[in-house]
C-alpha cells in the first residue's frame, strides 16, 4: 500500500478514535457540547447520553475496521469503510448541518479519492 493511503487512512483512524472517546467517555463535557454544536445540559439527558455512547461505538469499529484493512492489506475493506463513512456523512448532512459531509466525511473523501487514484491502478 501506497505510503500516502496509510497516512491518510491512519489520520481518519485517530479523528474516528477522537470521536469515539468524546461521545463515549467525554459524553456531557465543554469539548463535547462545542464539537456537536449541543448544550452540556442536553448532553447529560439520560437518553441522548446512551444514544452518543452507542453512536460512538459505531466510531470505534470504522476506526477497527480501517485498521484491519490495512493490516490485511485488504483495499475492499478499506473502501468500504470509507464509502460507509461518507454515505453517513451525506445522511447527517442532510438531516442534522450542511457541514457534516466536510467535517465527518471530508478526510474520507479525500482518502478514497487518493485511494481510487494511487491503490486501485496497481492492483
Amino acid at each position: 500500500m501506497h505510503t500516502i493511503t496509510i497516512i491518510l487512512s491512519v489520520l481518519i483512524i485517530l479523528e474516528f478514535l477522537y470521536i469515539f472517546v468524546l461521545e463515549t467517555f467525554m459524553t456531557a463535557s465543554e469539548k463535547t457540547s462545542k464539537t456537536f454544536d449541543i448544550p452540556v445540559e442536553e448532553l447529560s439527558s439520560p437518553r441522548l447520553n446512551v444514544s452518543l455512547k452507542n453512536q460512538g461505538v459505531y466510531n470505534l469499529c470504522i476506526a477497527g475496521l480501517i485498521a484491519v484493512g490495512l493490516v490485511t492489506d485488504s483495499a475492499s475493506l478499506i473502501v468500504g469503510a470509507l464509502t460507509m463513512i461518507i454515505v453517513v456523512a451525506a445522511y447527517g448532512s442532510m438531516t442534522v448541518k450542511p457541514n457534516i459531509i466536510l467535517k465527518q466525511g471530508g478526510l474520507a473523501i479525500i482518502t478514497l479519492i487518493v485511494f481510487l487514484l494511487i491503490e486501485i491502478p496497481t492492483l
